[in-house]
């Protein structure tokens, strides 16, 4: 089993049938609310977004979207998000899959510290008993078996990819290409390819990382460029201005309708098969994320995916889920 957390040297793609073309899957990071600016606690957590669910999954079935719901202990173990949710996604409009937040997912035998908030980086005994406790939650709770999994925080860790092919998950997205998070003792995952790719040769585990690319004139020299610069904002900001160098995550959050284009475009034109676009479930109700402060930007945010959707179809992206991607894969 390749460990998560090593940039491959040589990676085996997934191949899709024919006619499955480029597509694109929304991923909703469902977790407790917490002060993003203050040191993460067991305690203190809310869950006052939840309802907001209910219009956000009608929202989806709207526009023809089935999102998949990552979810982590406490909405796994939340009555109202089961009563939301699994309606949906016993119909196949909506799918669950698995978010480890280590710090609020029992058992607590940690220190809770900034390091173990990544749950790579527990003891894989420990990492294994709390992603246990969370995916039995999940199928008791809502009735569904989850064949998809994303660390919390990109926090894979070099045993995840064996305990999720023990614990049955099909599918891993805890990757975040073009993004660094070792300075605060996650994983660096800057020379992570953009492709699903296979995390064994007997392909149980797919690899399918979060969607962010390099736009601009210096775009194919980005991957050394752009690290240069980690401790140089403005000189990134000035870049981007120049239209020279800019790095798109495919997410509402902090990324323009604008930017989110020219990340879409620069993925299609790459060939990228998948897309794959996120946020975070708090940003439902304003005041629980820095990107979601009033409900002009809870406006704006449903404006962007409105948009987006718009956009994709004229690109003629379509829509998919975790069980629509495995279904395609030639095996």
């Amino acid at each position: 089993m390749r460990s998560i957390i090593d940039a491959p040297a040589n990676i085996e793609k997934a191949r899709f049938k024919p006619g499955f073309g480029q597509r694109f899957i929304l991923t909703v990071d469902t977790e407790e609310e917490f002060d993003w600016t203050k040191p993460i606690r067991r305690e203190g957590h809310g869950l006052e977004h939840l309802p907001r669910l209910a219009k956000f999954q009608q929202f989806c079935e709207n526009e023809g979207v089935c999102p998949v719901y990552l979810i982590d202990w406490p909405v796994a173990t939340s009555a109202l998000a089961a009563d939301i949710l699994a309606e949906p996604v016993a119909q196949g409009r909506a799918e669950i899959g698995v978010q480890l937040h280590p710090w609020v997912n029992p058992p607590f035998d940690e220190e809770v510290n900034n390091r173990n908030s990544y749950a790579g980086n527990l003891p894989p005994q420990l990492e294994q008993a709390k992603f246990a406790r969370l995916r039995s939650a999940i199928e008791t709770n809502f009735g569904s078996v989850p064949k998809i999994y994303r660390a919390g925080r990109y926090g894979a860790g070099p045993h995840t990819g064996a305990m999720l092919r023990e614990g049955g998950i099909a599918m891993d997205s805890s990757v975040r290409p073009k993004f660094d998070y070792s300075a605060e003792g996650g994983v660096d995952y800057r020379k992570h390819p953009l492709v699903p790719y296979w995390l064994d040769p007997e392909h149980t585990v797919l690899e399918v990382p979060l969607t962010t690319t390099f736009w601009g004139m210096l775009r194919k020299q980005g991957d050394w460029i752009y690290p240069l610069m980690w401790r140089a904002p403005a000189l990134r900001g000035l870049l981007s201005r120049l239209a020279l160098l800019e790095r798109i995550p495919l997410t509402p959050e902090g990324v323009s309708v604008e930017e989110a284009i020219r990340g879409i475009d620069m993925a299609l034109d790459d060939g990228l098969p998948l897309l794959v676009f996120s946020f975070h479930s708090p940003s439902l109700r304003p005041g629980h994320t820095p990107y979601v402060q009033n409900e002009y930007d809870l406006d704006s945010l449903y404006d962007w995916w409105r948009r987006i959707f718009a956009y994709l179809r004229l690109r003629d992206v379509k829509p998919c889920n975790a069980r629509q991607i495995m279904d395609a894969i030639e095996v």
